[in-house]
């Protein structure tokens, strides 16, 4: 059966960027006056410049209730761990949803996450968004509410390229927690994934949220990949497994498990770093290199992960464990088929929340 391009989910996103139900309502009333992040370890350059510059912007926009809304004191540790892969109705959010947003709001919003995320980053999160449309218009359940409405915006400190601060976008399923601090930007941690992954429209099957197929691809083109003997290292369980660094896990560490990258051949190492950028290519080229960098650089140490089965299709669960970054992959039963149904973590054991340049 042919796909159907992409149209249909362009005007539903089109539909989420324009329409608004207020202008002015706000979430929450009461936020301390924000206290100011650590002073910058580097120099801002011309991409964080450009990111703070568009935070303002985005800030300018908004009203004086908005503004309290959304601006939280950079010690506020509750805030920074706001974040799950829950709906509301089960999690509350904090902050300024963007169903209380205007259009030139929205843009504004979007603007900032432009300079933030790459090009794939920012649609990731759009095709996030309009998959939680399609939730709500299969209906929910209870005090279950869907929808791209429910994602909210947030700032720990005031943007700045003098002091640290953090940007956090998201709702169901997704959390980004952007840290900017002088010239750097991590995303660590941050939750992706997305459900549905694919929707029916006129009897035809299409992508929604189009980043986790390729993840799926390149995982198994890694496992693939390997002998007999590199499978079984590799190989936990034949079961898959929940998220075991996802939302309220901060601070933990894991014991590496599975096949070490000193134990693959150079194509494989190759195959391992293209999974790996896969997972973090939502954030922009100029930050991503320099983490890219360090894991290529420790990729000896860093090992892979799998549990499930083997066969074709996105049942199973893999995890990539580094010195500097920890990637999984969880598919959920909810939803009758788990390949539908994803949870996916980043974090870096060494500077969740830019925690290394701002101690």
């Amino acid at each position: 059966m042919n796909k159907p391009k992409f149209s249909v989910l362009a005007l539903m996103l089109t539909a989420a960027l324009t329409s608004c139900n207020s202008s002015a309502a706000t979430t929450q009333t009461t936020v301390s006056t924000t206290t100011p992040g650590p002073s910058v370890t580097t120099a801002a350059d011309a991409q964080t410049t450009k990111v703070v510059d568009a935070a303002k912007a985005f800030l300018a926009s908004l009203s004086a209730t908005q503004k309290t809304a959304i601006s939280f004191a950079w010690t506020d540790v509750a805030q920074r761990a706001r974040w799950s892969n829950f709906p509301t109705g089960i999690f509350q959010r904090a902050g300024v949803k963007w169903g209380n947003l205007s259009a030139a709001q929205r843009m504004a919003l979007t603007t900032l996450l432009s300079t933030v995320l790459s090009t794939d980053g920012l649609k990731m999160v759009q095709q996030q968004m309009a998959a939680d449309d399609v939730l709500k218009a299969q209906g929910g359940g209870g005090n279950l509410q869907f929808g791209s409405d429910e994602y909210y915006v947030s700032f720990l400190g005031s943007p700045s390229t003098t002091t640290a601060w953090t940007l956090q976008f998201g709702g169901h399923h997704l959390a980004i927690n952007a840290t900017v601090d002088g010239s750097n930007i991590t995303l660590a941690p941050s939750l992706t994934g997305g459900q549905p992954i694919y929707t029916t429209v006129n009897g035809q099957t299409i992508t929604v949220v189009e980043d986790v197929p390729q993840e799926v691809k390149d995982a198994h083109t890694l496992l693939d990949s390997l002998n007999a003997a590199q499978q079984a290292k590799a190989m936990i369980s034949t079961q898959r497994i929940d998220l075991v660094l996802g939302p309220g896990q901060d601070g933990k560490t894991l014991q590496a498990e599975g096949l070490p990258g000193s134990a693959m051949t150079a194509a494989q190492k190759s195959a391992f770093l293209t999974l790996v950028k896969e997972r973090m290519n939502a954030l922009n080229d100029d930050d991503l290199a320099p983490k890219l960098a360090d894991i290529e650089k420790n990729l000896d140490q860093t090992y892979f992960a799998w549990y499930g089965p083997t066969t074709a299709g996105g049942n199973f669960y893999y995890r990539g464990t580094g010195p500097t970054v920890l990637i999984e992959y969880s598919p959920q039963s909810m939803g009758n088929d788990p390949a539908n149904h994803i949870h996916s973590m980043y974090r870096d054991p060494t500077n969740d929340y830019g925690a290394a340049w701002t101690k």
